[in-house]
């Protein structure tokens, strides 16, 4: 079968539909609501160079790091056989934080490794300081248990120690075996569906098709480089603070634009900090390419072609490349928003008709977990907010944006699964920045406890507002407020608290920034 246009089309959607169903299944046979009804998982084709051949629309922070777990996976081990499953969350060895779960498999063809599928799946507690890992944290041992690229599956049999020790620490233990066996029911999927595809179109004409597809990708990414003006462009933003103290930790970007290759360059940002917010690089690649893939107007496929034209460098000891053991859970989440901020705004120098003004900026991380009678729950999700407005009209509102790509969590899911009401949701009227184009408005979530709990905020965006572009007013900053018998406390971006039964927690995120003078 020759390579042409018409046949990559139908190939880009064969990879595509294996990841795609990966994640159906993984959906619909997961236990925790955080998977089930937020779909915070990501799924994934690759070949047997560890190349990624494809990517499910799932989670953008994965674009760039599951390449590395799978990367890990293969360098951990002289040979994987069929039936084995790696898996592995540490973010020094392939991950992004220890929540994220990587779980990756070798798919055959005729006795030869061929491909590799693989999943990410974002489980809402693997031990640590605080229910749902997300803590204040100083150091990674903190943060959870670490798992370093180890066989699940020996040859189809179960790995029982590994998966007890990884259960056990878990403060849902039932949440965390339901949750790891629907990835390897996605892995099955994957695998079942690949040796399909290369029945019926062919073991060489499959693997043909892929290598062309990365050649494509490539392609279609350098034209989009081509038609940003020659020249180099520099932009600086900032987190607001740690965890442990709100000090301004800067993000230098440097923009060096040439033909069709770009390379960007972090020099100048922060050294690595104490607290949660160091980002380690696949991290960093991933918010990079995100932004360049936002300058096409046609779908380029996901894959490692994609990636070539784009040179990413972070300094080594920096919070954009940290050195073991800094603390990293938030960087996954915070430190990725904000790079895509940097990266746009330095961009928008370039192209300033095309870039929209700063979206929220933020994930609005929440999470909470006690004992509902003699059972413990946890429970993790991320709120939406304003996207920025854009030369071509308003922002939207109440949306996850960026390297977030989940769905709300209903109140009736959360209602029905936690010891928990939701008292109020609903949009933050009047929080998009003003302009010619309006930022889009946050939303505020009020959570009533119906049992004592812990909870734990990591946001961004309450010191500093998302900026607006071309005259564009910012966004309003966001809120966090806990009310304890009535009284309302304003608390930091990154707080934890022990709160009773019947407290409240408040958090009101930011607004998109405007575009264009009002």
């Amino acid at each position: 079968m020759a390579v042409d246009a018409i046949s990559i089309e139908v190939f880009k959607h064969l990879f595509a539909a294996v990841a795609e169903e990966m994640g159906v299944a993984l959906q619909r046979a997961s236990f925790s609501p955080n998977i089930r009804e937020r779909l915070d998982f990501s799924c994934a084709v690759f070949d047997a160079e560890a190349r990624m051949i494809a990517q499910a629309a799932h989670i953008p922070v994965h674009l760039g790091s599951m390449p590395a777990s799978v990367a890990a996976a293969v360098e951990a081990f002289e040979e994987l056989l069929p039936g084995d499953v790696v898996v592995l969350n540490d973010p020094y060895h392939g991950g992004t934080h220890l929540l994220d779960i990587t779980m990756i498999s070798p798919v055959f063809a005729g006795g030869e490794l061929s491909y590799f599928v693989a999943s990410r799946a974002h489980h809402a507690d693997v031990g640590g300081m605080t229910p749902g890992s997300s803590p204040l944290s100083t150091e990674l041992y903190q943060e959870g248990i670490i798992i370093p690229p180890l066989k699940l599956r020996l040859s189809g049999w179960m790995n029982d120690g590994a998966l007890a020790l990884i259960v056990a620490n878990s403060r849902n233990p039932a949440e965390r075996i339901g949750d790891l066996e629907a990835q390897m029911a996605a892995h099955r999927i994957g695998e079942s569906r690949l040796a399909d595809m290369m029945i019926e179109q062919g073991v060489e004409s499959t693997a043909e098709h892929a290598s062309a597809l990365l050649e494509y990708s490539r392609y279609m990414t350098e034209a989009v480089i081509a038609r940003i003006p020659d020249g180099v462009y520099r932009y600086r933003d900032a987190m607001e603070g740690d965890g442990q103290a709100e000090f301004e930790i800067p993000i230098q970007v440097q923009i060096e634009v040439s033909g069709e290759s770009m390379r960007v360059d972090f020099a100048g940002s922060a050294p690595q900090v104490l607290g949660n917010v160091n980002a380690v690089p696949a991290i960093v690649r991933s918010a990079t390419w995100y932004c360049v893939r936002l300058l096409s107007d046609e779908d380029i496929p996901v894959n490692h072609g994609c990636f070539q034209p784009v040179e990413v460098s972070t300094p080594e000891g920096s919070f954009l490349n940290p050195r073991f053991p800094a603390a990293v859970v938030v960087g996954n989440t915070e430190t990725s928003q904000r790079i895509v901020d940097t990266v746009l705004g330095a961009l928008a120098q370039a192209l300033p008709q095309d870039i929209p003004a700063a979206s929220l900026g933020t994930m609005n991380n929440f999470t909470v977990g006690g004992f509902d009678g003699d059972e413990q729950f946890v429970y993790y999700e991320t709120l939406g907010g304003g996207h920025g407005a854009t030369g071509r009209g308003d922002g939207l509102s109440g949306r996850h944006c960026h390297m977030t790509n989940t769905l709300n969590t209903p109140v009736e899911a959360l209602e029905y699964s936690l010891p928990m009401r939701v008292r109020r949701y609903h949009l933050r009227e009047g929080s998009g920045g003003k302009g010619v184009h309006q930022g889009g408005d946050g939303i505020v979530r009020e959570y009533e406890l119906l049992v004592p709990a812990t909870i734990t905020i990591n946001s961004e965006r309450r010191l500093r507002a998302p900026y607006g572009v071309k005259g564009g007013a910012p966004g309003q900053c966001g809120v966090n407020t806990i009310r304890r018998g009535g009284v309302d406390e304003v608390v930091s971006g990154k707080h934890t608290a022990h709160l009773d039964a019947g407290d409240r927690v408040i958090i009101e995120t930011p607004g998109g920034g405007g575009w264009g003078d009002p």
